[in-house]
């Protein structure tokens, strides 16, 4: 039965979605079933010492928790230079009917070897500008985001979707906007954000048989190498580095305030976004959509999605290391709280779904409550005397919260939800 287990679990990786008819069979949806746990302690260091303010989490804590997630999770990002060349291939004044101005930006990583794309819409207008904006990296392509016949279709490697109209791993006419829902970009733009996507493939193909070989990690190894070192980055690791190259080019674009930008991700891309905002304090505001598990549930609770379901069709996302605690979840010295806490203070945003119980949404709550004692120290509001809300009840402190009915996705309450918070923490 584990081979088709294994297959699957790739299946319902395919759209960035989960089947709850395909899930392990081990998988517990069971509250009486959570083990008991204890978190580790967020502000008491290495050497026992208690963290009092925040010059001493930002002092010495926050990087031994960053370099902790580095170690067990995700991996360490390298820290050397790599080229990058930026060029407008493309814009239009009078896209969307006006409604906006049209970028597309090609992105040249090291010597030519890897190349992506970035797609840039920003509003025209009566609107603020620079204007303040979302980035998010997409599954299948910038023309999946919508149907706008000017954005150039990926002729990338894209995982298999024949449903949205991926033929022989390449994206197809069809598939412009197939995802149009998930971003809603009419509704950005009239709120006065730009919005600035790029495909995660680009950086590193999401290939169930990656042995790294391709994508950006080749580029940073080291005479010999042929694989990240137990510790080394993963995919999740190459994706959030692209979204830093991608706010690198926002920080030159005069259209955009690069000191207001929200980082965001659906799924894995949610798991992401929040590495992404940990390691790259330039995020002005971070949000996670229904990432579930290795993005911002618990681990300890052991409930829907756990590690070692992730680690046999998708362990590449995460660092080598991250595989010696399938089934171990207690022993690992992290858990998901922390790498919330790592935003702080900046605003944080955690949204669940009702039907994603794969994701475990209490566990998703849970831990942006846990993050609240580090934004206690910066004096930010939070979520630490709030109970699991019922649906559609969002909690919006500096650290929000909601839990959507409906399932796995990006839908129009989502976005009402993260305009509302943007408006309040990038718009002041």
């Amino acid at each position: 039965m584990r081979p088709l287990v294994i297959i699957f679990s790739v299946a319902r990786l395919l759209v960035g979605s989960y089947s709850l008819a395909a899930e392990p069979s081990d998988t517990n949806y069971d509250e009486s079933k959570v083990p008991a746990y204890e978190l580790p302690q967020l502000l008491v260091d290495a050497a026992g010492r208690q963290i009092d303010n925040q010059e001493q989490w930002l002092g010495h804590r926050r990087t031994e928790v960053l370099r902790l997630f580095e170690a067990s999770v995700y991996g360490r990002t390298p820290t050397q230079k790599l080229p990058v060349r930026y060029e407008v291939t493309e814009s239009d004044e009078q896209a969307l009917g006006g409604l906006a101005t049209r970028k597309q930006i090609s992105v040249s990583f090291g010597e030519g070897q890897l190349s992506a794309d970035i797609l840039l819409y920003v509003p025209n207008g009566k609107f603020r500008k620079p204007a303040p904006a979302f980035l998010g990296l997409n599954f299948y392509g910038n023309q999946t985001i919508h149907s706008d016949p000017e954005i150039q279709i990926n002729q990338r490697w894209m995982r298999g979707n024949s449903a949205i109209g991926i033929k022989n791993n390449r994206a197809t006419e069809a598939t412009r906007g197939a995802y149009a829902t998930r971003w809603q970009v009419e509704t950005v733009l009239q709120r006065g954000y730009s919005l600035a996507t790029l495909y995660c493939g680009d950086l590193d193909p999401d290939n169930y048989l990656h042995d790294f070989t391709d994508g950006v990690h080749p580029l940073f190894y080291r005479d010999r190498q042929t694989a990240p070192m137990p510790t080394e980055w993963g995919a999740i690791g190459a994706w959030a580095w692209g979204l830093s190259r991608a706010l690198d080019y926002l920080e030159t674009d005069p259209d955009v305030d690069a000191m207001c930008v929200a980082v965001l991700g659906h799924s894995r891309l949610g798991k992401t976004a929040l590495w992404a905002g940990a390691q790259d304090r330039r995020f002005a505001l971070v949000i996670s959509n229904n990432s579930g598990c290795g993005g911002a549930a618990l681990f300890r609770r052991c409930y829907g999605e756990r590690i070692h379901h992730m680690i046999k069709p998708v362990g590449y996302w995460f660092c080598h290391n991250h595989r010696t605690y399938q089934q171990r979840e207690m022993r690992l010295p992290v858990d998901q709280h922390m790498l919330m806490a790592l935003v702080a203070p900046r605003p944080l945003y955690v949204a669940s779904a009702v039907a994603d119980r794969w994701a475990d949404p209490r566990g998703e709550f849970l831990a942006a409550k846990h993050a609240s004692s580090v934004y206690a120290l910066f004096g930010k509001d939070h979520l630490a005397d709030a109970n699991f809300p019922e649906p559609d009840q969002p909690l919006h402190t500096t650290i929000g919260y909601h839990l959507r009915s409906g399932e796995h996705d990006v839908t129009a309450y989502d976005w009402q939800q993260y305009l509302q918070f943007a408006d309040r923490h990038l718009q002041d």
